[in-house]
């Protein structure tokens, strides 16, 4: 039975160990598109209601290898000219930035295309304590910033892009908003094309709300939005569990489902069409994405950043995005910030599916609730761990305290168990005779009221407890960044001393001495010896938060096995005498 509960938590540490790998596996990488730098968007198969366009949501295979790429929507009317007058009628002389801050983001937009040049989060800072910054500059003018926009002529999307625009309703001053505004970018040349775009900010928000109108002459175009390289936060790559920028598409009929696309999957299907929910690009703890876009077609690129000369760091993977929607009048509202559950929970509880928790969601949910509740508190992501750690044994002590108790009942029949195994000792596992140790057994079991899995499951019920404890602590972004005390200052990297896996081993072997042995074996006890050693090897790359949440279990796990043993007393173990002089003390 010991052997059995050993190597049940021996498998259940594989588990965690290869989670990421099992559940969760790593994108392949797709090779970039040789063709050209710039992503060129796909755009629906017609207008939104025309015949060629399906009525119910789907979503439709991306074009082949040399075939023509559907052109973004406009309206049935006389085409536009080709070439534009380069004098402007409305736009301003030189280019200039446009500052916007709220509570949460402080934005920078350019005149020049009425885009945005920087998207930094002032509430997570990077690795050198400035606020992160979501938009990627790494590949320059090769790739279009965000809420640029495209449409079918050519000369017309280089001159959305490229011409400088009339800005009203900027603030006036840099500090953060103190009420929604909307900040308006206007273009029109003397060839009669005519821009509007228009982006609204709350004071306290990740969301920007936005609106273009595009016409030339009586032709009126429905813009696609490109989103350049996504996502700019470098040193959310550094980490060993980080994961890379992927698709991300939700489509409105199954808000629960949110669809990871990595740079394989969008090798092989690049675009997607249908009534989306969401629909946009995350990495490990940030994501900007549209929400609500109705029917539309969003298309994705892979791009890759080759590691500097010299190094042997993998490239550094991106995806770009473009989003065609059959209006963009009214607004679109786009989410650019962190996946913290708390901020998309209150925007929408089912956003809260963009955060990747697994298999055991269900109860990974809850306990970052807890976990934030009890940091709202204390004020502290580490000692909060500590005590939802406490919390959590508390609940499960009757569990254990029952499994301590069940496996000392084992271990005082031992020795009757050992006597009937060897009485059938040299049968074959195949013989009939071999049914009725297992006969003998059952019987010696209910006569001593002993429960043989009464010892195995109360242990196996926590582990999906601790599964999805270790899913929260490398996922939710609450804890990048977090401090503890001393030397741990990052709970969601390791520990940069091996203080805690440390702890762990030899807390880890001060627990397995004090549980109770149901019987000498050798290969039981090169077991215990080896198995700290081997977590030991396991959490020194996991996340601090991890490993802290381990050793304050196994203090616990040795306080219990104390206050258990001095409940219950030494095991009452039964001596049996040798057959033969048992046989010959019945012969006197």
């Amino acid at each position: 039975m010991e052997r059995r509960v050993l190597l049940a938590i021996v498998l259940s540490f594989l588990v965690i160990y290869l989670y990421q790998a099992l559940i969760v596996p790593p994108p392949r990488r797709a090779t970039q598109p040789a063709s050209s730098n710039v992503l060129i968007p796909p755009g629906p198969p017609g207008a939104p209601g025309s015949p060629s366009r399906p009525d119910a949501p789907q979503l439709t295979a991306a074009p082949e290898a040399g075939a023509a790429m559907p052109a973004p929507v406009e309206a049935a009317t006389p085409s536009a000219p080709s070439t534009r007058a380069a004098a402007p009628i409305v736009g301003e002389q030189d280019e200039r930035d446009v500052r916007i801050e709220t509570r949460d983001v402080i934005a920078t937009f350019t005149n020049r295309g009425a885009r945005l040049k920087s998207w930094r989060l002032k509430h997570y800072p990077d690795e050198k304590g400035e606020p992160v910054e979501l938009v990627s500059h790494e590949f320059g003018d090769a790739q279009p910033l965000p809420f640029s926009l495209r449409v079918s002529d050519a000369a017309v999307t280089n001159t959305l892009n490229a011409a400088l625009y009339v800005v009203t309703g900027a603030p006036a001053s840099e500090g953060p908003l103190t009420e929604s505004t909307e900040v308006s970018f206007d273009y029109r040349d003397s060839a009669g094309l005519s821009v509007a775009k228009h982006f609204r900010f709350e004071p306290s928000s990740y969301i920007v709300a936005v609106s273009a109108t595009v016409s030339a002459g009586a032709q009126t175009f429905v813009p696609a939005i490109v989103w350049g390289p996504a996502l700019g936060d470098v040193d959310s790559a550094t980490g060993r569990y980080a994961v890379p920028p992927r698709g991300l598409v939700s489509l409105a009929a199954d808000v629960k489902r949110v669809t990871r696309l990595a740079a394989a999957d969008v090798a092989e299907q690049a675009n997607h069409q249908g009534n989306f929910q969401l629909a946009g690009v995350d990495d490990h703890y940030f994501v900007t994405m549209a929400l609500w876009p109705g029917l539309s077609t969003v298309s994705f690129q892979p791009l890759s950043i080759p590691a500097a000369a010299g190094s042997t760091a993998a490239p550094r993977e991106l995806m770009a995005y473009t989003l065609q929607t059959g209006r963009l009048d009214p607004p679109i509202r786009f989410y650019v910030g962190p996946k913290a559950f708390d901020t998309l929970f209150a925007i929408d509880p089912n956003l809260t599916n963009t955060i990747d928790f697994g298999f055991f969601r269900i109860i990974v949910a809850p306990l970052l609730r807890t976990l934030n509740s009890i940091n709202g508190v204390i004020g502290n992501y580490g000692w909060s761990i500590v005590l939802l750690t406490v919390v959590i044994n508390l609940i499960m002590f009757p569990l254990r305290h029952k499994q301590v108790v069940s496996m000392r009942k084992m271990q005082a029949i031992q020795p009757e168990v050992k006597a009937i195994q060897d009485r059938y000792a040299k049968l074959k596992a195949t013989d009939p005779a071999k049914q009725k140790m297992n006969q003998e057994l059952m019987q010696l079991y209910k006569d001593r009221g002993v429960n043989p899995a009464a010892g195995c499951v109360p242990m196996l019920i926590p582990f999906p407890v601790l599964i999805a404890f270790y899913a929260l602590l490398t996922t939710a972004i609450e804890l990048r960044g977090a401090p503890f005390a001393a030397w741990i200052q990052d709970l969601s990297r390791p520990d940069p001393y091996y203080i805690t896996p440390v702890l762990m081993i030899v807390t880890q072997v001060v627990q397995s001495w004090m549980m109770p042995a149901a019987g000498v074996d050798p290969m039981q006890q090169k077991m215990m010896l080896v198995m700290p050693l081997v977590l030991g090897f396991m959490f020194i790359s996991f996340p601090a938060g991890v490993v802290l949440y381990w050793v304050v279990n196994n203090f616990w796990g040795i306080g219990q096995q104390y206050v258990t043993n001095q409940l219950i007393g030494p095991p009452n173990v039964k001596t049996l005498r040798p057959a033969a002089e048992r046989q010959l003390k019945v012969k006197n």
